[in-house]
């Protein structure tokens, strides 16, 4: 069974959410309930830690996947001290 519930919105963002739901093709209603399952859906997936441990496991994960190594200080300073005299960078 459905229920119905007001929000209460300024006019701007009363506006702002109907072009949006307009430019998907769908209500303001439909295009607000789809917005607010996107939002549970997206804290769902969230990854949280319950501990040290894993948050350790985490970082140790993404230390993994790295390939490459950091440059040293004194590369990222080259770098830098070329682009300042050439007013722009390698990039």
């Amino acid at each position: 069974m459905a229920s119905r519930i007001q929000v209460v919105l300024n006019e701007e963002d009363r506006e702002h959410f109907r072009e949006a739901a307009r430019r998907e093709g769908l209500s303001l209603s439909a295009w607000m309930r789809k917005a607010a399952i996107e939002r549970i859906e997206r804290r769902r997936e969230k990854r949280e830690f319950e501990d040290a441990e894993q948050l350790a496991a985490f970082f140790a994960g993404c230390d993994r996947l790295e390939v490459e190594t950091e440059p040293s200080w004194s590369e990222h300073r080259r770098v830098i001290e070329r682009s300042i005299r050439n007013g722009g960078s390698d990039t």
